[in-house]
């Protein structure tokens, strides 16, 4: 269960073929394989990086 300062993001498409920054950002979320599951403090530079790969991720 997360807590109220915390989102839980998933990977539910490949980074194969996006940018390299993009999958660095991938990356920094803590996300390896598809399907793979972070849960991350609730931080304008965490919700920054969503933002950017959002067409890669769910945020749950």
């Amino acid at each position: 269960m997360s807590t109220p300062n915390t989102v839980k993001v998933k990977l539910v498409r490949s980074p194969i073929g996006c940018k390299a920054s993009h999958r660095a950002t991938v990356r920094g979320l803590g996300l390896r394989k598809l399907g793979s599951v972070r849960e991350l403090q609730d931080t304008p530079a965490v919700r920054g990086m969503i933002n950017k790969v959002s067409y890669l991720v769910q945020v749950l």
